[in-house]
């Protein structure tokens, strides 16, 4: 116990901000004699990201004699909300990753290789280089995938050709970040837009287009761009406490807005983008639009070895997307109760953020916990999620929403109206989050 005392008191200490430190305080940091079970099996985790790292840290703290088995075949661990703070030129590049042998929980075993496939039934996991894994429980959180062969024209190591950006990777964000910044200085015409499948971040194509017209405005450029937002939703944003504001500030910076539209392809040589006009699934309009800057996201899914597993959602819109089939409530495998899934991968009808994460993860490991006890899962996710939306160079909304989309309240935000642009949201942002998140949230603390 004096040991976790002491990581704690080091973590108040970095993530020292008022905001971050009175959401610690609030109850957010777990006490580490929470749970202590003498429940043993041998536990592997399919992914070493937001949602497999925290969920190994909470499983060393609270099994007595815990063996878990990490795989995962990344050398470096990023703080991906941190890829917009890049773009925008906040972060370096350098700030937002730690080496991933740093982030393994000590006492984990890892398996530093990929996944290729799994067998439920067998219990059985296949890699890439090290054969076959087998395991009694499976907390699977792979994340998901980046599908750009779903949009023609361009893939993830052709990024910044045409000056067409995506800072959903890491090198995306470098690049675009310049790209961002002579745009707003020189101008022209700028398509922003988001993807029509289940993505990670919905708020980050909403926070580029901002930054960059704030940055236009900074520079007494704004007149010389032409910004235009394209998303395939039939509406700009789906929680109602929000969306006001939101229109209203799309409408006061001449952004314009177009619904139900997605991306098809990008001509990086002529600079044009195949946007379609989708309703009820059918392609009612398909046209090239010019751009002299153009930030999109590709479609993602998840993996394809959980589709082929048998483990993905059967039916409906999302269908092709692979999703893990869970209880939306307990986090556990509808067919195989020995396996919990949470995070990007999870079919959930919540958004796929780390604030969604941190909520996630100790609701899955007491149920996980339980199910190794030969008990019931009965801890409940409600589907929070929330969603720091950039507004400006010094404010954000914190969009913080349930299940039912309904407007959750966590302190300190509990006492402002979140559906304005708050200065205390984006110090939380820029200086409170990304230390929470490294050596609070991975380390079982937060």
């Amino acid at each position: 116990m004096q040991t976790s005392e002491i990581k704690r008191r080091n973590f108040l200490k970095i993530a020292g901000l008022g905001g971050a430190t009175a959401l610690i305080a609030s109850g957010a940091v777990y006490q580490m004699t929470k749970v202590s079970s003498d429940a043993k099996a041998k536990v592997v985790v399919i992914g070493g990201g937001a949602a497999g790292i925290s969920v190994a840290s909470r499983l060393m703290r609270w099994l007595k004699t815990p063996d878990i088995t990490i795989i995962d075949p990344s050398d470096r661990h990023y703080y991906q909300p941190g890829f917009t703070l890049i773009a925008g030129g906040v972060y370096s590049p350098d700030e937002v990753w730690l080496n991933q042998k740093d982030c393994i929980p000590s006492g984990a075993k890892w398996i530093k290789d990929s996944v290729v496939a799994l067998d439920p039934d067998k219990k059985n996991i296949t890699t890439a280089k090290n054969g076959n894994v087998q395991y009694d429980f499976l907390v699977l959180t792979p994340g998901l995938v980046l599908r750009w062969d779903l949009i023609e024209g361009i893939d993830e190591s052709t990024l910044g050709n045409g000056n067409a950006h995506c800072i959903y990777t890491h090198n995306g964000a470098i690049k675009a970040s310049k790209a961002m910044k002579e745009f707003a200085q020189k101008g022209g015409k700028g398509i922003f837009t988001d993807t029509y499948t289940k993505h990670k971040c919905g708020g980050a194509p909403k926070k580029v287009c901002l930054l960059t017209e704030h940055q236009s405005r900074k520079n007494n450029r704004r007149d010389a761009l032409d910004i235009n937002f394209y998303t395939a939703s039939k509406q700009l944003y789906d929680v109602k406490y929000f969306t006001p504001r939101l229109l209203e500030i799309y409408q006061e910076r001449n952004v314009k807005l177009n619904l139900n539209t997605r991306v098809k392809g990008i001509d990086t040589v002529a600079k044009k983008a195949l946007l379609q006009t989708v309703k009820d699934g059918k392609v009612i309009k398909s046209v090239y639009e010019d751009f002299d800057f153009m930030h999109f996201l590709p479609p993602m899914t998840a993996p394809q070895f959980v589709k082929d597993a048998g483990l993905s959602v059967v039916g409906g819109k999302r269908d092709a997307e692979m999703w893990v089939d869970v209880d939306k409530g307990t986090l556990v495998h509808k067919k195989y109760p020995n396996i919990i899934s949470l995070g990007d991968v999870a079919g959930i009808p919540t958004s796929k953020t780390s604030a969604a994460i941190r909520k996630q993860v100790p609701i899955a490991t007491l149920n996980l916990i339980s199910l190794m006890e030969g008990k019931q899962p009965e801890q409940i996710y409600d589907g929070y999620a929330a969603c720091p939306i950039i507004t400006d160079y010094g404010h954000l909304i914190m969009a913080e929403f349930d299940y039912q989309k309904n407007r959750k309240n966590t302190f300190p935000f509990s006492i402002l109206d979140m559906s304005k642009e708050s200065r205390m949201g984006w110090l939380l942002k820029v200086y409170g989050l990304k230390p929470m998140y490294f050596y609070g949230m991975l380390n079982g603390l937060a």
